[in-house]
């Protein structure tokens, strides 16, 4: 006899798959908003743009954002290792998008830059396709 009777801990796996994968794609925006700080504070001490040279590297290297900034991604990379270990890649693929929105959204509260409204339509589409994918089963 099969027990035909759901599993309760599914929709609590799809909430933790979720999660995770939420969370990873923050903190890998987190870090991209930090590196860009931290760059930013190189350019200014220096007075323009980064050259591809030992000087420059050797500024980067010193400077403790973009060190905070590269161990945030590495966080972000464990646990979109987790998540991808609950899901199928076509499904927590996409979510990465909402980077983009996080990202978008952080350049202007903390970086004061401005977005068009070009680009505030493709956030809106972003979202959408996110929310619709969201939808589907995380194994495919």
């Amino acid at each position: 006899m099969t027990d035909l009777a759901p599993d309760p801990t599914q929709k609590g796996d799809r909430r933790m798959t979720i999660g995770l994968i939420l969370l990873s794609v923050t903190l890998a925006a987190i870090a991209q908003v930090t590196l860009k700080i931290g760059v930013n504070h190189v350019t200014d001490a220096s007075g323009g743009e980064l050259a591809l040279n030992a000087e420059s590297l050797k500024q980067i290297a010193t400077t403790w954002l973009v060190w905070l900034g590269i161990g945030i991604f590495g966080l972000s990379a464990v646990l979109w290792i987790f998540a991808l270990s609950r899901a199928s890649l076509s499904f927590a693929y996409p979510f990465a998008a909402l980077g983009y929105v996080l990202i978008v959204t952080a350049s202007i509260v903390f970086l004061d830059e401005r977005v068009p409204l070009l680009g505030w339509v493709g956030v809106a589409f972003i979202v959408i396709g996110i929310l619709l994918i969201a939808q589907g089963s995380p194994n495919g």
